[in-house]
Formats: structure tokens, C-alpha cells, sequence
């Protein structure tokens, strides 16, 4: 990361900003030290103080100038780590010998498999056809090529087909964005065709039946009056003929196109199309949680002006994912089944009332995500931090599982077009390198979409599963990694890791860089604290809004279980939590400090009555609550890492990692969180912020990228834990 800040320039801003500083001492004196410029604001009879707010206008040249400056600090501390660059090495090399990286396959008719891979060796992933599982790769789009044309690194998406195989629509930002444009390709002459449409960041594009045309969601352009928190406001479906100027896309649906149906600003909508189907849905979300509105019409009437929309379900019928296929509507609901289920529904007759339920999950787990093929409905699911793929026949809600080749997560690839009767899914483990097969009925066949792989599974590696009793007795389930003959002595580098919201979990998966810290004879502790979804709907509300705190409590309890259990100490033990993770890594510090030695907040949620004022803050509002409401004011408060740091406390030592672009979480939540903790703590332990210029939220981050984070972040918990040292 090149911050391109010269030396005489940081000097003249430490030497500004000094003058502004508060008489509290800096945990690390080369850090530049923050003005406090506190501004109050009284929320239900609650004086609020906010001593960083002016970071959040990022733009400004003094913050920026402030952040730069930190980084640079950090990035030269992080490179006097005498175990840095031996750890980067080591991750890098475990990563290429793994073999080529790939993710999100679709099956096509006519044999056809798209998917982005990183080949071994390279930076980025690239959108890939091929045609039958033994063919030849076929490079479909390389974001590379845009990344040597403009100096910054570019990303693909997403990435949408057309039935008939002539097209693919992608969607490309820059930088770590995510701000995507959309583009169609030309698949036979791999040229682009029209224009780069901007503002289209969701996948929400889909083709018509007769893949002659296509729908998107398109964000509207904001004014210069507007503020952030507008972005995600009012936005439209457009359709358009594939040829056409972008200029002559209809608007055919959304809270301002079609005003009688009901829809809220913050209603997101897409459409649905089958190419075996008379019918479309439009569908609408808040882009956080799943459920919203569904409506049907029939294909045909797309266009004209007036079309007969019918609504079939609102927020709450739950509904979590849908499928079409024929006259019939397929759609996973939580409503009063805490673990889901799938119903379906014929549309000739579209009343909720009248669906069928045609898949339940066996007892004791969860039913997490499905697909159609020809013949069977697919399944995921999830038990623990394991998935399993379960086949359900026409007339059969129990269904059967698959036998799997071994113990992990499978992740079923979608056949959105039913054109298979076979299953093609890939399976990766805590020890085991992604795999894909083909369930043909009988038996699981591997496909050979991989190149052959070096050799790096770590063998010596022992995984159990525990659980932790929480601070109101509730047993938290924890997946324990580490190599044999591990001693229990309370000297071992731990990491602890949680999330805890969106009913998201923790899932079995391999890392090269999880590998690295166990050679290292660290250990890793997997956490599904409450607000994830290991147990379901009910288990995600009771770490959500609210009852926020069992998220952080359960995470305080896992650490004290790793000491009680002698897996780790005070002098050994971390935390880690990403992005909403922030809530789980931040809390568990500010409200025991005294357990850890160190802790990384990676792109987190760190001031959390402010979130709601960003861009992405309005659509959380549903997962977290409003500062509006009294009630979700005093949780949001609660939850806060930046209002609960207490001057004059004995923090660990933390490192805040974040990309300058990050469109989900600001980077002023970092910002304003460690210049907070840089002046309240009194341990003395360095309080750093690592910033990449060139990132985001971790999305769309080259394989070069994320090396040197992970390198960075396991040198500052071994140096935090005395297993490093830096350099004169």
C-alpha cells in the first residue's frame, strides 16, 4: 500500500494537529494525535457526545490528511514485524499451491458452466465459460485488462447469462467499490455491446424468456443536496433490448414507476423471469434482509402501459428466497417454522394460502438455501457449521441426502434454467480444499473444473467442536482448530473469531492463511454467537436489535472459556470480527478488556448511532434499529464500540483494518473509533489503523491484497503476544 505521503508532509501535520490535542498521551507517540471537537446531541433525554464527528465528512483535506497519516505510521510498524514477511511468503505460497480458486458456478443449457477463477498465481478473478465439465476454459471477461489500463484494481461482481447462451450481462467496479456498472457481452465475439449502464450495484438483472432483452435495478444519480443516506432511495427497474442506447431503457417498475402498488422508498425491487414460464414476479428488499414484497403478472404485459400487478405476499409472510419454474412459484419462508421450509404455490391461483409445503429440514437443523432442476428440488442443509445437500422428489418433504466425500460445507450450484437432472456442487472442509462433483443419482463424480493441485493440506490438524456456557447459560456452540498434540498450557497464540447478525454463521471452509497460523502452533476458535443462524430464526433474533448484547456477551464467554480450558491466556488470546462483525470484536473489548491481548477490528461497525446517517446505513436500519425509535436507540447506544470507550482503561492492543472505499461500512467508523481509543487507553499498547487506498469492504480485493492483510494482521497479534519482535 503506497500512501504516496511524503515525510516533511506528515511532520506538518503532526505539527497542526498537536496544538489541537487533548492532554492525553497517545498509546504509540508516532501516531498522529486527533483534535477533540466534540459535538453533543440529545437523543430521548440522552446526551450524546461525539469528540470525532467531523471525520465524517472523509473528503476533508484534514481528516484525510489525519488518516493518511495513520496509515503510513502503521504500514511502517507493521514492516518492522520480524515475522512479516516470512508469514506473507508462507501465505502466498500455501494459497498458489492450492491450485486455481473458483466460485459462483451456474449451469447452463447446452452443457454450458460459467464461473469466475483465479488461476494459480494470478491477482483477480475472471468470468469463465465452458462447455461440458471436460472442456476447455474459455476467458468470458478479464478485469485485469482494466486494471493495467487505469492503474486500479477491478472486480467483477456479478454476472447474469442469457437462456440462450449469445449473452452474458456482468457488472465491473473499480478499487473496492462496488460501485458496478453494468455491461453485456457479446459471448461469440467477446466484444461489448452498448454502453456501460452506471449505478446498477445489486445483481438484480435478469433476462426475458426470449433472452432478447433484459430488466436491471437501477440506483438513481443523487444531487448535490442529497444526502448519503438517500443512495438506496427510489431506485427503478429499467428494460432494455439488447442493441439498444441505454438512453431508450424503460423504467417498468419501482416506488416512483409504479406509485399505486405501495412501495416504500427504500423498496429495492428486481424481476423474475423462466425461460419456461408465462409468468414474471417482481420481488423488493431493503438489500439487508430478504423478505419483502412479491407481486406477479404475466410476461407478456411487460411494456405496456398499465400492468396488472398482483400482490401475493408482504414482509410478513418471511419470505426468504423464491424460484420460478412452469405456473409454479417455489418459496422459502420462516414463518412459523424458525428453521424454514419450502412451500410452493401455483399461480394460476395465487393465494398463500393454497401453497403446499414440498421440503422441511430434518430435525436439529436448518434449511438454509434451495434450488430447482428438472426433476428435484436442491437443498442446503445446515448442522453446526457443516451443510449437506438433501434431494426432494415431487410428493416427498422429508427427502434424501447425499452422501458426501467428506466432512465439510457443500455449496450447491445453481441450475436456474432446470435443465439437468444431476447435481453439480462444490465441497470444502476446515482441512479440505474446495472440491467439486457431480451427483448423478447414485454416486458423487469429480469434476475436473480445478488445475491439479501441489499438495498443501495440512494434515496434523485436530478440529472439535465445543460449547460455552453464556452469561445466562445459553450453551454457545464453538468449532476449535488447532494441531495435534497441542498443550493445553495457556501459551498458545488463540484466535477467537465471531459475527453474530443477519443470521449469517459460521461456516466449515478451507483458508491457506488459517493453515499458516496453525503451523505457527496458534489456535482458531470458530464462534456462532446469538445473531447468527447455526439454530435458526430463533437463534438470529436473539442477537438482534434488542437483544444485540448476547452477541458481544456470548463472545466474552467463549473467550473465558479457551482460558478456563487452557487453550490460551490473557497474554495469548485475540479477537477478530469483520464489517457488522465490528459489533462482536468491539464490545467483547470495551466491556472485558482484561481477556485479551490484542484484537482486530476489520472493517467494522464501530459507531453505531451514526451508521444510519451513511449510505449504506439506511438499509440496516432493519437489522440493527433506528436512533428514531427510543426503544432501539438505547440498543444502538448499547452496541456502540465508539461511545462505550472509557478514558483511563487498559485496552489490548488493536489494529483497525479498512479500505478507503468501503460502500458498506464508511471508513470514518474506523477513523473515529481509533482516534477514541488512541487517546483513552492507558495500557500503552499500540492502537493502530491500517488502511488500503485501493480497497473496500474485502470485496473485489486482489489475491495480492488480501496476502498482505492477513500477513499484517498475524504479525501484530504474534508481536502483541510475544511471539515476534520488531525491528531497530
Amino acid at each position: 500500500m503506497n500512501f504516496h505521503f511524503s515525510s516533511a508532509r506528515v511532520a506538518e501535520v503532526l505539527l497542526c494537529l498537536a496544538g489541537f490535542a487533548s492532554t492525553l498521551v497517545a498509546a504509540q507517540s508516532n501516531l498522529p494525535i486527533a483534535p477533540v471537537r466534540d459535538v453533543t446531541q440529545v437523543l430521548h433525554g440522552v446526551t450524546i457526545h461525539d469528540p470525532y464527528r467531523y471525520m465524517e465528512d472523509v473528503k476533508s483535506p484534514a481528516v484525510q490528511d489525519w488518516l493518511r497519516a495513520q496509515g503510513e505510521v502503521t504500514r511502517q510498524t507493521l514492516d518492522r514485524i520480524d515475522l512479516r514477511d516470512e508469514l506473507l511468503k508462507s501465505i502466498q505460497t500455501r494459497s498458489e499451491s492450492g491450485g486455481d480458486n473458483i466460485n459462483s458456478l451456474v449451469r447452463m443449457p447446452q452443457e454450458r458452466i460459467y464461473y469466475l477463477k483465479r488461476p494459480r498465481g494470478e491477482k483477480q478473478f475472471k468470468l469463465m465459460l465452458r462447455v461440458g465439465l471436460t472442456g476447455a476454459d474459455k476467458v468470458l471477461v478479464d478485469p485485469d485488462v482494466e486494471s493495467l489500463r487505469t492503474g486500479v484494481p477491478h472486480a467483477i461482481n456479478y454476472f447474469v447469462p442469457s437462456w440462450d447462451g449469445k449473452h452474458v450481462a456482468y457488472g465491473m467496479s473499480a478499487g473496492g467499490s462496488e460501485d458496478a456498472s453494468l455491461y453485456i457481452l457479446n459471448v461469440g465475439t467477446l466484444k461489448t455491446v452498448g454502453t456501460a449502464i452506471p449505478r446498477v450495484q445489486e445483481a438484480l438483472v435478469s433476462w426475458l424468456p426470449d433472452s432478447k432483452s433484459f430488466t436491471y435495478n437501477q440506483l438513481k444519480k443523487r444531487t448535490s443536496d442529497q444526502a448519503e443516506s438517500e443512495t438506496f432511495l427510489d431506485s427503478r427497474v429499467m428494460w432494455l433490448k439488447v442493441g439498444q442506447a441505454t438512453s431508450r431503457a424503460l423504467p417498468v417498475f419501482g416506488p416512483t414507476v409504479t406509485p399505486k402498488l405501495g412501495l416504500a422508498a427504500l423498496d429495492v425491487g428486481g424481476l423474475v423471469f423462466s425461460p419456461d414460464s408465462q409468468w414474471m414476479l417482481a420481488r423488493t428488499t431493503d438489500t439487508t434482509l430478504p423478505e419483502g414484497l412479491l407481486f406477479i403478472a404475466r410476461v407478456g404485459d411487460l411494456g405496456k402501459s398499465t400492468v396488472a400487478w398482483k400482490k401475493i405476499a408482504g414482509y410478513s409472510d418471511k419470505i426468504t428466497e423464491i424460484e420460478l419454474k412452469g405456473n409454479d412459484l417455489y418459496f422459502m419462508s420462516y414463518i412459523d417454522a424458525p428453521r424454514s421450509r419450502v412451500l410452493k404455490l401455483d399461480l394460476r391461483q395465487p393465494e398463500l394460502s393454497r401453497a403446499q409445503v414440498v421440503a422441511l429440514p430434518p430435525p436439529d437443523t436448518v434449511l438454509e438455501h434451495f434450488s430447482l432442476n428438472r426433476e428435484a428440488l436442491v437443498a442446503s442443509i445446515r448442522e453446526g457449521t457443516s451443510i449437506g445437500v438433501r434431494l426432494y422428489a415431487p410428493g416427498d418433504s422429508s427427502g434424501q441426502s447425499i452422501a458426501l466425500p467428506f466432512a465439510g460445507a457443500a455449496d450447491a450450484h445453481p441450475d436456474p434454467a432446470h435443465a439437468y437432472k444431476d447435481v453439480l456442487y462444490t465441497l470444502s472442509g476446515w482441512t479440505e480444499l474446495p472440491r467439486s462433483f457431480v451427483f448423478d443419482g447414485k454416486h458423487s463424480l469429480e469434476a475436473p473444473l480445478r488445475s491439479k493441485v501441489i499438495g498443501s493440506r495440512l494434515t496434523e490438524v485436530e478440529t472439535v467442536e465445543v460449547k460455552a456456557p453464556s452469561h445466562d447459560g445459553t450453551l454457545i456452540p464453538m468449532t476449535l482448530l488447532f494441531k495435534k498434540g497441542l498443550q493445553r498450557d495457556g501459551r498458545n497464540p488463540t484466535l477467537l473469531i465471531g459475527y453474530g447478525a443477519y443470521g449469517f454463521s459460521q461456516t466449515a471452509h478451507y483458508s491457506p492463511s488459517n493453515m499458516v497460523w496453525l503451523e505457527q502452533g496458534g489456535v482458531l476458535a470458530y464462534a456462532n454467537v446469538r445473531g447468527s443462524g447455526v439454530h435458526g430464526d430463533d437463534w438470529y433474533k436473539a442477537g438482534f436489535k434488542t437483544t444485540k448484547p448476547n452477541t458481544w456477551k456470548d463472545g466474552v464467554a467463549c473467550a473465558r472459556y479457551l482460558i478456563k480450558e487452557g487453550y490460551a491466556s490473557p497474554r495469548t488470546l485475540a479477537v477478530q470480527g469483520g464489517s457488522a462483525g465490528g459489533i462482536f470484536v468491539g464490545r467483547a473489548v470495551t466491556s472485558a478488556p482484561e481477556l485479551f491481548a490484542a484484537a482486530i477490528f476489520s472493517v467494522g461497525m464501530m459507531d453505531t448511532i451514526r451508521s444510519e446517517e451513511s449510505a449504506n446505513g439506511i438499509t440496516n436500519i432493519s437489522e440493527f434499529g433506528s436512533t428514531r425509535d427510543a426503544k432501539e436507540f438505547a440498543a444502538l447506544l448499547e452496541m456502540s464500540t465508539y461511545h462505550n470507550i472509557i478514558d483511563g482503561t487498559a485496552y489490548p492492543a488493536v489494529m483497525l483494518v479498512h479500505g478507503m472505499n468501503d460502500p458498506r461500512v464508511d471508513v470514518w467508523e474506523s477513523g473515529k473509533a481509533a482516534a477514541r481509543m488512541q487517546a483513552a487507553t492507558s495500557s500503552g499498547k499500540p492502537v493502530l489503523l491500517r488502511l488500503d487506498l485501493q480497497a473496500g469492504h474485502g470485496i473485489g480485493s486482489t489475491a495480492t491484497q488480501r496476502y498482505a492483510e492477513s500477513a499484517d494482521i498475524y504479525s501484530f497479534l504474534l508481536w502483541q503476544m510475544g511471539r515476534a519482535k520488531l525491528r531497530p
